[in-house]
């Protein structure tokens, strides 16, 4: 059963083969313990431009449970996105729905992008 969300980032690095994040996310995958969000799914395709890398990368992406933006995700990321505004503070929408889609699923974040994630109370990272 999943216990965290792969970030785009090292979703990004397993598919180049990159390290810290590839070897994260195969040990996260070998232990079954990774998911991903439709978000991240939309950030890693969006950025994709052979297509020989596109099959084999939506391949990929199948093969992980996929969490949607929900009702309940909706929520939680709003409230995110209010309490960072209230302290004069801004997150990139898509980063406030993945944040929103991990705390909704009582889910920790896999990110190397800790300064993106560190402002959001109650998200717990896990840095690679």
């Amino acid at each position: 059963m999943a216990t965290k969300v792969a970030d785009s980032d090292v979703l990004i690095d397993y598919l180049k083969g990159v390290d810290p994040g590839a070897t994260a996310v195969e040990r996260g995958l070998r232990n079954d313990e990774l998911a991903i969000t439709a978000v991240n799914e939309f950030e890693v395709l969006c950025g994709i431009t052979s297509p020989a890398t596109m099959s084999s990368a939506r391949q990929f992406l199948a093969s992980i449970p996929t969490l949607p933006f929900d009702g309940a995700a909706a929520g939680v990321a709003a409230d995110i996105d209010r309490q960072l505004r209230a302290r004069g503070l801004r997150l990139a929408t898509a980063d406030t729905l993945i944040a929103g889609i991990a705390l909704a699923n009582g889910l920790s974040l896999l990110t190397r992008n800790i300064r993106h994630f560190d402002r959001i109370d109650g998200l717990v990272i896990e840095t690679v």
